[in-house]
């Protein structure tokens, strides 16, 4: 998937994060943890030589690159996950901590539809995914466009659904 569907997915996961603690919507903590979600979303894909996040954290990728981690491997696991939830625990706020990890784990979720699959249990090597290859959606492909636009909609109907029904439960 783009890196633009992996940041919807990740806002998606901090919406709903958010929602679950009742952060007012006008908020700096709701600005943090969003900002957070449509970082946190793409992130994972920091092990691929030349994506946005790469260049970014340039250092961590060079040494990601280093010691031969390929695409879709430690960066995308289950133990990567817990690593850098274990690393983050103690450093980050309640809301913004889940917000950044249900974001990044968002990441592995979504490319499990991608017909490469994803190692989700490295170092043992064996792929997951998802769907059968045939209904696999491409990177790129007018399937992923319709699934970011799905994952759109659903960033506007959550927050838009939670605050409908507080205010009209005031009435």
């Amino acid at each position: 998937m783009l890196q633009k569907t992996h940041s919807v997915a990740g806002l998606l996961a901090a919406e709903g994060v958010l929602l679950h603690f009742q952060v007012p919507l006008l908020s700096w903590d709701t600005a943090a943890a969003l900002l957070l979600g449509c970082l946190a979303g793409p992130l994972a894909d920091i092990d691929k030589q030349g994506s946005t996040m790469a260049k970014v954290f340039f250092p961590l990728s060079f040494v990601l690159r280093l010691v031969d981690v390929r695409h879709r491997t430690l960066t995308h696991s289950v133990l990567f996950l817990f690593g850098i939830g274990a690393l983050l625990l103690p450093l980050l706020p309640e809301p913004l901590f889940w917000s950044f990890l249900l974001a990044y784990a968002s990441h592995a979720f979504i490319d499990l539809f991608n017909e490469q699959g994803v190692e989700l249990l490295w170092p043992i090597k064996l792929k997951f995914r998802l769907l059968p290859k045939f209904m696999a959606i491409e990177t790129g492909s007018f399937m992923e466009t319709g699934f970011r636009y799905i994952l759109l909609l659903l960033c506007i109907a959550l927050p838009v659904r939670y605050y409908w029904d507080t205010v009209s439960g005031l009435f």
